[in-house]
């Protein structure tokens, strides 16, 4: 006799961008995001809008999570500082 695994009736989704940074999210949405190193900077993540450059990042990170959670910080921060709303609803 054969033994068989019982599939689970519920599926496992990974969240979503928008819920894993939704600054992140928002803010391409008018802005624009740049990731990975290049002749102009050493940061590797950077959010600018037609203003120029609102956020730099580290040179390194430890995984590209840990760059996404930095740059939808810093959109966040730059954001609450210069009393921009995106629309997030953080309830």
């Amino acid at each position: 006799m054969a033994i068989t695994k019982k599939k689970s009736t519920t599926e496992s989704i990974a969240p979503s961008i928008e819920d894993m940074y939704p600054y992140l999210a928002a803010w391409v949405a008018d802005g624009w995001v740049e990731i990975g190193q290049d002749e102009f900077s050493s940061s590797f993540v950077r959010a600018l809008d037609t203003g120029g450059m609102v956020f730099e990042g580290k040179t390194k990170y430890s995984s590209l999570d840990a760059a996404l959670q930095d740059l939808n910080d810093g959109i966040k921060r730059w954001c609450t500082e210069n009393k921009i709303d995106l629309g997030i609803d953080e309830g």
